[in-house]
């Protein structure tokens, strides 16, 4: 593994990279609270097939870390994978969790950056804003958005070294992959940037978090342009208990050229749960 810092439209950041640069790019992305090194486990499973590319995203790590709110929109995200890609362009894009988000951005605003598409439990967008204002069972589950959401959370969540923040992206899933070295590992990247940079996601997000029982209107969203042309494929680990099944309903209407793979017995953190399969997903469909 090679990491080096880039800069990227005036801004540095930290890229690890796997495998030999001749050989196709794959961009990864991850989500919170993570960073690049979690695509470790499946880059060295994919590294014979991929130059794989791995950025510590805004806000993460040694990465850019502005503290306004606002210099974490989805259109800034996005534009730093985009310049990152840059002339490379199009290439694969995977995207897990938060990652997820920027990867569609890029699929539909930059499509001709974004030769393919894979997610790892991650959402659109729509189906999942629809899934959120329903009141239901996704409402519920997301409530924890409004609680990252509110000022402060980020020192609640730094305290006692972290332990709310391993309570609140372990509750309910299995984290028996989250121990020894790699946890260390985690907890020294917190520090290093702090937690506000990455909340920011949150709070920069116009996603609306329905109360349980207590369905919203959707505002209008621009369906045409909420589009993925290229080929997509989904993995899903079943067990997720933050992002369940109805977030993704409908997914279809949007990816004409879709996938849908599921890893039984796997959670939210399927890419380290269960890296093996994976990786034969991603080999079996990528040409």
């Amino acid at each position: 593994m090679l990491v080096t810092q880039q800069t990227l439209d005036g801004n540095a950041f930290t890229i690890r990279e796997w495998g030999d640069p001749g050989l196709p790019k794959l961009l990864m992305l991850h989500g919170f609270p993570e960073y690049g090194g979690a695509w470790d486990d499946l880059a060295l499973r994919l590294s014979d097939r991929f130059h794989c590319i791995a950025p510590d995203q805004r806000g993460y790590g040694a990465s850019y870390a502005p503290d306004d709110v606002a210099a974490y929109t989805t259109s800034k995200l996005v534009g730093d994978m985009a310049a990152l890609i840059g002339s490379d362009g199009p290439i694969t894009v995977m995207g897990h969790d938060w990652g997820a988000s920027v990867a569609y951005g890029l699929a539909m605003v930059r499509p001709d950056l974004v030769e393919r598409l894979i997610i790892a439990n991650g959402v659109h967008p729509v189906p999942f804003q629809r899934a959120m204002a329903a009141g239901g069972a996704q409402s519920a589950a997301s409530q924890y958005i409004n609680y990252l959401r509110a000022p402060g959370s980020e020192d609640a969540l730094t305290a006692d070294d972290h332990a709310k923040l391993l309570q609140l992206f372990s509750a309910k899933m299995d984290m028996s992959w989250l121990a020894g070295d790699r946890l260390e590992a985690q907890k020294a990247i917190w520090r290093q940037s702090g937690l506000r940079g990455m909340i920011n996601w949150y709070r920069a997000s116009p996603l609306i978090v329905a109360d349980p029982g207590q369905p919203v209107d959707m505002p209008p969203l621009p369906l045409d342009r909420l589009r993925v042309q290229c080929p997509h494929l989904l993995i899903w680990g079943d067990g997720d208990t933050a992002l369940l099944p109805v977030s993704t309903e409908g997914l279809e209407e949007f990816a004409p050229d879709l996938t849908r793979k599921t890893i039984p017995g796997a959670d939210h953190w399927v890419l380290h749960q269960q890296p093996d399969q994976v990786a034969r997903l991603v080999r079996g469909w990528h040409p």
